[in-house]
């Protein structure tokens, strides 16, 4: 709609221009051909000026050569309002075949009128597409799209997303909206004079609303059934509605170059020196033999263990020629907030990619791809939604023998899960980080400061991309639940240890393990007796 009304406006614009420049040639062209006036042509000659024939001769060439010299100059500006005048017609024309390949393949292209009529009924034809009228055959019960039911207060979704709530008020506004729009469309239907050829009908109001269902074909709309109360007892009113989804519009075509996008991945570090032999290793091949567009800071807490880590670096260092990294101790308790602040803040080279990452991660070449692709200074921020990986001695423990790490990393729903709970792996600019006023670091410890940065990204201007990542996945490590902790405290901590540990099938058999085993047992005594 809003192109539509664009090309509306521009398009008087652009004919009362075209006319101008059509009049302007015009006029500049009877100025060019009528003949100058007697007058003009045959003025008698000044004092001291040749007389007589000669004299006559003498003007008469040089009107007549300021007269080629005026045709001369008009035909060059006749030229270039040609130029201006071609120039705009392919202006218009280009803004015509913008619009016209916006909407799709499926709509009539040759006559722009047409258009909005074409439009509307593409849009009438996603309902006969869709199952409204009519089921569709589907291979198996994996193809089916299920509704989701609602009331004036609460969603039932199949789909938890982040909250985990089976059942939850909308907390996304765009939600609550879709379904506000739905009930009070068919709250206008009930009431509209048409609706009921009785003038006394009953009013309906939102009271009425008993339930709704809703489901969306991607490709073709989102059906809404809406039941109310009857104005009797057992009566009901359904009505149903569609929005459907308009064809796929061209936005952006981009030429993207990657090839000096520097990555500074910055790791806040204390202790862990066998993790962390492991992560460089991981760096080495990913980082420096694929990528090779790297720098990796490094802010390590305390002395424990610190010469240990030093020299796994610069082993690394000597063995790779590598020469891209920084080297930061601080005398203090650890602080994963502060160690990436000043690992962001130290940089002093030209604007910059920060990958914030942790020592138990691991990441491949395409995820620092996909990190450079999806980070833009004053535009865009990536925060990747990592696959958390469970327990593999859990995983494997039937097998004999665990698979070497590089095979344990599959994304399968018995490896591991989506971690759509954290936000400490991000992807950024050092200019955005540093406007937005980075880490808070008054946050000690572990956890909290990675989510309020989320929080200052999503108050701000910048897009926040969120998606699940291929290439990057969190490592699993044993969570220990201190004896310090509360009750309620060490009861959430074994919950969260749970949900990392595998999944509710694997556990499920630790739990009902000795009957397992029973019925082996049970198994191998029947089949000896016979």
């Amino acid at each position: 709609m809003m192109v539509r009304r664009g090309l509306s406006a521009w398009l008087p614009r652009m004919v009362v221009l075209l006319v101008v420049l059509c009049s302007a040639v015009s006029v500049l062209y009877m100025l060019a051909c009528t003949p100058k006036g007697i007058d003009e042509q045959l003025a008698f000659p000044r004092a001291n000026s040749p007389t007589g024939k000669e004299g006559y001769q003498a003007i008469l060439q040089e009107r007549e050569e300021q007269h080629r010299n005026y045709i001369n100059s008009l035909k060059k500006q006749i030229a270039q309002l040609k130029d201006e005048l071609q120039e705009r017609s392919e202006q218009l024309k280009s803004l015509q075949d913008h619009y016209t390949d916006s909407l799709g393949p499926g709509l009539e292209r040759s006559n722009p009128e047409k258009t909005p009529a074409d439009l509307l009924e593409f849009l009438r034809s996603q309902i006969d597409r869709a199952e409204v009228h009519a089921g569709a055959k589907l291979p198996t019960e994996y193809a089916a799209v299920p509704f989701e039911s609602f009331t004036l207060q609460k969603v039932y979704q199949l789909e938890t997303g982040l909250t985990r709530h089976p059942e939850e008020k909308p907390v996304r506004k765009d939600k609550r909206d879709e379904l506000a729009e739905a009930i009070e469309l068919a709250l206008e239907t009930l009431n509209s004079p048409d609706s009921d050829s009785n003038a006394n009908h009953h009013m309906y109001s939102a009271s009425d609303f008993i339930e709704g269902m809703y489901r969306t074909e991607k490709d073709k709309g989102t059906l809404y059934e809406l039941t109310f109360k009857g104005d009797r007892p057992h009566k009901f009113r359904r009505i149903v509605l569609f929005r459907p989804f308009g064809p796929i519009m061209k936005v952006k075509n981009e030429n993207l170059n990657m090839a000096n996008t520097l990555i500074n991945i910055v790791v806040p570090l204390a202790k862990r020196a066998s993790k962390f032999r492991q992560f460089m290793q991981n760096f080495r091949e990913m980082g420096i033999e694929q990528d090779g567009r790297i720098h990796l800071t490094v802010v390590y807490f305390g002395k424990e263990q610190m010469n240990e880590v030093k020299a796994i670096l610069e082993n690394t260092s000597r063995s790779a020629n590598f020469k891209n990294f920084t080297f930061i101790q601080l005398n203090e308790e650890f602080s994963r907030g502060k160690g990436l602040d000043i690992g962001a803040r130290i940089w002093k080279g030209n604007n910059v990619v920060l990958f914030f990452c942790d020592v138990d991660i691991y990441f491949t070449a395409e995820f620092l791809n996909t990190c450079r692709l999806n980070t833009q200074p004053g535009k865009k921020v990536f925060y990747p939604v990592l696959f958390s990986q469970y327990n593999p001695g859990i995983i494997y423990g039937h097998h004999g023998s665990i698979p070497p790490l590089e095979q344990q990393l599959v994304i399968k729903k018995d490896t591991g899960f989506w971690r759509d709970f954290g936000f400490g792996m991000t992807c950024q600019y050092r200019s955005d980080f540093i406007n937005i006023g980075g880490f808070d670091l008054d946050i000690k410890g572990w956890g909290g400061e990675d989510v309020h940065l989320y929080r200052k990204y999503l108050h701000s201007n910048l897009i926040v991309v969120r998606t699940p990542v291929r290439g990057l996945f969190h490592l699993w490590h044993e969570k220990r639940c201190l004896d310090e902790l509360t009750p309620e405290q060490y009861k959430m901590c074994m919950q969260s240890k749970a949900m990392n540990e595998a999944s509710h099938g694997q556990l499920g058999m630790l739990v009902f393990r000795h009957e397992i085993e029973a019925h082996l047992r049970k198994q191998k005594t029947s089949s000896k007796k016979t």
